[in-house]
């Protein structure tokens, strides 16, 4: 599980060790990582637990961070991409990459194909989460001629691009994965307060601020999550849910020739940053 040093993460983390699972947890921050899976070990004592610090927004760190869980396990049951921030500025990577569009749409693209092998391995029943979020609906389509945003940044656009992002790369594979019984969803977890914002810009931060009163604890932000993980909607894959429940979509997140751009154009960019080979290109269409 990506994302697991706080929030949402943390949680669907420390619930799915209580519950018997082993957890192999991902975290950016090392002060935050310590504290959550000291947390986690204390919830559950008997768990097999273990957190790997990776900045995902570098996608040789990706790679990397993919062959530490490979070297650790033979097999992956449940995959949750759940990593994500909002920008206050635009940054650009050491890929050249606007650090939104890769930390929240290119990491887990990359990460899920790199892992791949070990999810068939668990065999029919295995399963990908995805975090997306309601922001999808605040952007009207992908920014297409200006993916990196260089020629003109708005944070809010940024973020909100990355979440469709997120619903169209889940539509995009669920449908490469059917005949391998790998079911891919996306969840919408709610207004939660965490400390999310914490990259953010103002009107991130003014958001997060308003919205306390209306906000859910980290908890009810993981409920849906750990309800997919543990079986719920088991017929369904491609799908997007909130509150246990199937989540209307706008037109570009339904949009199959929507998903198929973002996957092409995923998968030039990584190869033209030669992270495909060597580990094998995806061979998943």
């Amino acid at each position: 599980m990506t994302g697991a040093s706080s929030g949402i993460g943390s949680v669907v983390a420390r619930e799915l060790a209580r519950s018997g699972w082993r957890v192999i947890a991902h975290g950016r921050n090392a002060g935050r990582a310590k504290v959550a899976l000291e947390d986690i070990r204390t919830a559950a004592p008997d768990a097999e637990v273990e957190m790997i610090l990776s900045d995902l927004s570098e996608m040789a760190q990706v790679r990397q961070f993919a062959d530490d869980v490979a070297a650790r396990t033979e097999m992956i049951d449940l995959l949750i991409n759940n990593a994500g921030f909002t920008p206050a500025q635009r940054v650009e990577t050491v890929d050249g990459l606007e650090q939104c569009f890769a930390a929240n749409h290119l990491a887990p693209f990359l990460l899920t194909h790199q892992l791949l092998p070990l999810l068939k391995a668990a065999g029919p029943g295995a399963q990908i989460i995805n975090t997306a979020s309601v922001a999808h609906k605040f952007i009207k389509d992908m920014k297409w001629e200006d993916l990196q945003q260089v020629e003109h940044f708005k944070a809010s656009d940024a973020y909100t691009q990355s979440k469709l992002a997120n619903i169209l790369f889940t539509r995009a594979l669920a449908p490469r994965l059917q005949a391998d019984g790998i079911r891919v969803n996306a969840v919408h977890p709610g207004l939660v307060q965490t400390n999310f914002d914490s990259d953010g810009g103002i009107v991130v931060k003014l958001m997060y601020l308003f919205g306390k009163p209306f906000s859910l604890s980290p908890e009810q932000g993981a409920d849906t999550i750990l309800w997919l993980a543990k079986g719920g909607a088991p017929e369904s894959t491609g799908q997007y849910f909130a509150k246990r429940r199937l989540a209307s979509l706008t037109s570009a997140a339904q949009s199959k020739e929507g998903a198929a751009r973002l996957w092409k154009i995923s998968e030039e960019l990584l190869a033209g940053l030669d992270m495909l080979a060597g580990h094998g290109k995806p061979q998943v269409a």
